[in-house]
């Protein structure tokens, strides 16, 4: 495998590329390791086909990016601590992943990015759309890209189990809930890019504003995120990989195949705060 073997295809101008002559379940010598990360960086999120690996070998493509994160609330593959199973089939209530979020940034340092693997989809449905948050950024105007600048927001993990899972109050009187405050404007640590940092999920309000204002802020933010414009839509097929960064992105999943199966495993990739 050779940098010069591997090809990355851009899915559109803003977010998203496919990329071809990579063997993932293989240890990725450091210049391909260089042009994947490097694909990465620039597109934000990029897919591969065709990708046979068990357990071991993603636990290990993980570690090639650097220590991997362990979720507070989903449950572990025995065996395996940096990856959780991501399974919905026929009888599945709730699913994650259902409202635009970036994962568990409700952490004071989330994850800088995942890897999700599926060996068995729907025949048809179950994608998922990304969306850019530096182009989500750099389209607010001037004036907004100010106010914004001098804000912090609260990202709660309680939040998110009552919002997307319907968990009742009572159930989370107890417990470890990670909740942290984060910059409403980032910075990415590599690229240098300034970024929107709220998501529907997780964020549960904006420091310092009143309740109303908060609400009428953060859904203003929320229809603007969601434009088309900074989105791509990914297609899966059986054995394909995403590998985003977590820290400029926010994913969506789509649970249109019910009542057929959407099966795979995620590491997920150990980050810093935002700043």
């Amino acid at each position: 495998m050779t940098p010069n073997s591997i090809c990355v295809e851009p899915i559109t101008p803003t977010i998203g590329a496919e990329v071809s002559g990579v063997d993932l379940s293989r240890p990725l010598d450091e210049h391909s390791f260089e042009a994947v990360h490097k694909a990465l960086l620039t597109h934000q999120v990029i897919f591969f086909r065709d990708q046979e690996m068990g357990l071991d070998q993603l636990e290990a493509l993980g570690h090639r990016f650097g220590r991997l994160h362990i979720h507070p609330t989903e449950r572990c593959v025995e065996g395996h601590p940096g990856l959780i199973k991501l399974h919905v089939d026929a009888n599945s209530k709730v699913y994650a992943g259902r409202m635009w979020h970036s994962d568990v940034s409700s952490e004071p340092a989330p994850p800088m990015g995942s890897i999700l693997h599926l060996h068995e989809i729907p025949a048809t449905g179950g994608d998922t759309l990304f969306a850019n948050m530096c182009a989500a950024y750099e389209a607010l105007s001037d004036p907004m890209k100010a106010w914004l600048s001098g804000l912090e927001a609260l990202h709660e993990s309680k939040y998110n189990l009552r919002v997307c899972f319907g968990v009742p109050e009572e159930d989370l009187l107890e417990g470890d809930f990670p909740e942290a405050v984060h910059p409403v404007i980032c910075r990415h640590p590599e690229t240098g890019k300034k970024l929107l940092f709220v998501n529907e999920s997780f964020t549960s309000r904006i420091i310092g504003l009143a309740p109303e204002e908060s609400r009428a802020l953060l859904s203003l933010l929320y229809e603007h995120i969601v434009s088309p414009r900074f989105q791509c839509r990914f297609r899966w097929r059986r054995n394909s990989v995403a590998i985003w960064d977590n820290r400029c992105t926010q994913h969506l999943a789509i649970w249109d195949y019910y009542p057929h199966t959407r099966s795979g495993h995620r590491a997920t990739l150990a980050g810093t705060p935002p700043s």
